[in-house]
């Protein structure tokens, strides 16, 4: 669309509205508090539309066409390079679409019909919205190689007590649960000055650095300890761990296509590495 025929169309919407929703200027084009808030329904209704043209081009459903996947920052990586060929083997016709971001955006997006599933951990509180547990994964331990730790099994979480624990930024669920888990063994963990990160890779980065140690899901120690400088150390059973489930908007849960969609996520995780199903 042109310049002039999108600032028309604009013009036309907020005309019909009664509302301005967008500013203007010569160098710049912000979107106004009312237009923020009414974002989210018109992304919705453009995926609607998205929707019915791939419902018409042949066979529907929801595993035809565009899908939009929402997957947390701690399991995209290490998922998504076996469930995408997956996807395309089982599903020929489906056109994934992913979205990497925060539970809490995640959850925003699938209320607002901007994307279509996510893929998290649970628990996740969020009225009209329906988890399906898919697997359970593990926590390990990551130190630096030369650590006393490296290497080792069967480890009480009580050892966090005397380390210097690395954290993601505040958002990321597997922050909460490694809160969760310290809060558990009498760990304290307000007032910490240690590093922190915005990603796993980042924290495991300083723990190769000497700067700490840091606590991954089972999915990431395979890719996150290529580098030599990084050592293993797991934690005696019961491990602590997380479960990821499918995450749908209670009025689409019932269909069995997502079901199978969430197999084929259980099978990759599964296989790739050695999830456990629920």
């Amino acid at each position: 669309m042109s310049q002039p025929s999108l600032s028309q169309a604009l013009a036309t919407l907020e005309d019909g509205l009664g509302l301005h929703l967008v500013e203007r200027s010569t160098r710049s084009v912000l979107v106004t508090p009312a237009g923020q808030q009414l974002l989210p329904y018109a992304r919705a209704a453009v995926g609607a539309m998205d929707a019915v043209v791939d419902v018409a081009a042949g066979g529907g459903g929801p595993l035809f066409g565009r899908l939009r996947i929402g997957v947390i920052p701690t399991a995209a990586p290490y998922l998504l390079p076996g469930l995408l060929p997956a996807l395309a083997e089982r599903f020929p016709n489906l056109r994934p679409r992913i979205v990497e971001d925060q539970t809490a955006r995640l959850v925003e997006g699938l209320r607002s019909g901007a994307i279509d599933l996510a893929i998290m951990a649970v628990p996740t509180d969020a009225a009209g919205i329906v988890a399906i547990p898919l697997y359970t994964e593990r926590f390990a331990l990551l130190v630096p190689a030369d650590h006393e730790l490296a290497g080792a099994e069967g480890v009480s979480p009580d050892v966090l007590i005397d380390q210097p624990l690395l954290l993601l930024d505040e958002g990321h669920c597997l922050r909460d649960q490694t809160v969760d888990l310290c809060r558990r063994v009498a760990v304290p963990v307000l007032g910490r000055e240690e590093s922190r990160a915005a990603s796993l890779t980042t924290a495991v980065q300083c723990v190769a650095g000497g700067l700490g140690v840091t606590i991954v899901p089972e999915s990431a120690i395979r890719p996150e300890t290529r580098d030599p400088g990084i050592g293993v150390a797991m934690f005696a059973d019961p491990s602590p761990g997380r479960t990821m489930g499918l995450f749908l908007r209670t009025a689409t849960a019932a269909d069995e296509a997502y079901a199978e969609f969430g197999g084929v996520v259980t099978e990759v995780a599964s296989e790739v590495f050695g999830a456990q199903p629920v």
